[in-house]
């Protein structure tokens, strides 16, 4: 009876102990209130914006990024909100948040499509997307990407600072874009899958003429065609990459490879070559 009084009397006394201390709890909530977020003081714009514009000559791009949100955030409509947005594009750029810097150029165009900064805003996204174009055996979905921003450019602000340099690296975009059509080419070229290599061949000389690879996509296409068989079509291949390029080396190996068969270059007016003499 002692042990199963005292057990009793140990559970009951657990129970208040547990009991007292949730009503602690409790009243201490009670008391204090519920935790509150402390807020940002608030900072005039134009202060916010100097101290981003000081970050950025130090080079301290992220701390540049965090006070010009702040700026968005405490003052929308403050004037200093367009080039806030413009900034926030350089700084993730210079930074090499360059995924950051294409959805900021797009945040800001869908701002200010007029805005006086568009066309360099638009001019470093497409550098956003230049920077991350990896090599010729890659997706080259960036490259794509970068010729439709710098297409954009040259379109709508043709007289910008900005037009000429985007048509400069619009050929090393095209060049990539060339060279992955080649290097596929090739592989079907050395299987023996002659059909599927042309089709890669003939992107290359009928989209990307400006490209380096032209010469060598005729070449090319001379070999493909004679292992078909099809000896005109290699002909006119070899007569285009003759006289668009006389001195070329490639020539010179499609002019062989055609003699072997006992075969000129010609042009044959029915080919789909035929309108690229120039």
């Amino acid at each position: 009876m002692t042990v199963d009084a005292f057990g009793g009397f140990t559970s009951r006394a657990t129970r208040f102990l547990t009991i007292a201390i949730l009503t602690a709890v409790l009243a201490g909530c009670s008391m204090f209130g519920p935790q509150k977020v402390k807020e940002a003081p608030i900072i005039p714009a134009a202060t916010l914006y100097q101290s981003a514009l000081d970050d950025m000559d130090r080079q301290y791009f992220q701390t540049a990024i965090k006070s010009l949100e702040q700026l968005d955030r405490q003052h929308p409509r403050d004037p200093l909100v367009e080039k806030s947005k413009l900034m926030q594009v350089y700084a993730n750029y210079r930074s090499g948040e360059l995924e950051e810097a294409i959805l900021a150029a797009d945040r800001f165009m869908a701002l200010y499509p007029n805005g006086k900064d568009a066309a360099y805003v638009l001019y470093l996204k497409g550098n956003a997307y230049f920077a991350q174009i990896k090599d010729i055996t890659r997706d080259q979905q960036l490259s794509t990407d970068a010729i439709e921003t710098y297409r954009l450019v040259i379109s709508t602000y043709p007289n910008s600072e900005y037009a000429e340099d985007s048509k400069e690296k619009l050929l090393v975009a095209y060049d990539q874009l060339a060279g992955k059509e080649m290097s596929v080419g090739r592989y079907y070229l050395g299987n023996g899958q002659y059909t599927a290599a042309i089709n890669r061949f003939r992107v290359v000389v009928e989209t990307w003429q400006t490209s380096t690879h032209i010469e060598e996509a005729l070449f090319r296409l001379t070999e493909a065609y004679l292992s078909l068989g099809l000896t005109n079509e290699a002909a006119t291949a070899t007569a285009v990459l003759g006289h668009n390029y006389p001195s070329s080396t490639w020539y010179k190996q499609a002019f062989e490879l055609l003699g072997k068969q006992g075969v000129a270059p010609s042009v044959n007016s029915g080919s789909w070559m035929a309108s690229l003499r120039s």
